[in-house]
């Protein structure tokens, strides 16, 4: 089943935050999407009916093993997508709002070739 935009920004933010610090948590992450506590409590509720979000009984979040791949997926999407825009010469700030947006219903085909044309001309050019 194909998860929704919300639930990918969900699991993006938390990828994004684990990178960062070891402990998580859902107010963590109301603070960094600018979302309320009740809202995230929803979703953190759904993807850990969904298999993919772990909670300990301190309240830190834990991405499962797909939830990581799924999260690992969605970031790269999103570091690429912003760097072939500026690469474009779109400002930082722009290219990682459209971004953000396109890398959630961008086709998987569509992405591996921006993606390998990336890789074949960073290559050439270096």
């Amino acid at each position: 089943m194909a998860m929704q935009e919300s639930g990918e920004m969900y699991l993006e933010t938390i990828y994004v935050l684990s990178q960062q610090t070891a402990s998580v948590r859902s107010i963590d992450v109301a603070d960094h999407l600018g979302y309320s506590k009740p809202s995230v409590s929803r979703a953190v509720g759904l993807l850990k009916k969904e298999g993919l979000l772990l909670m300990d009984e301190m309240g830190y979040l834990k991405l499962t093993e797909t939830g990581e791949a799924k999260a690992k997926s969605i970031y790269e999407r999103h570091t690429v997508l912003s760097r072939l825009l500026m690469n474009l010469g779109v400002d930082e700030k722009t290219a990682t709002e459209d971004a953000c947006r396109i890398e959630h219903y961008i086709s998987d085909t569509s992405f591996n070739a921006i993606k390998a044309h990336m890789q074949k001309h960073r290559t050439e050019s270096v």
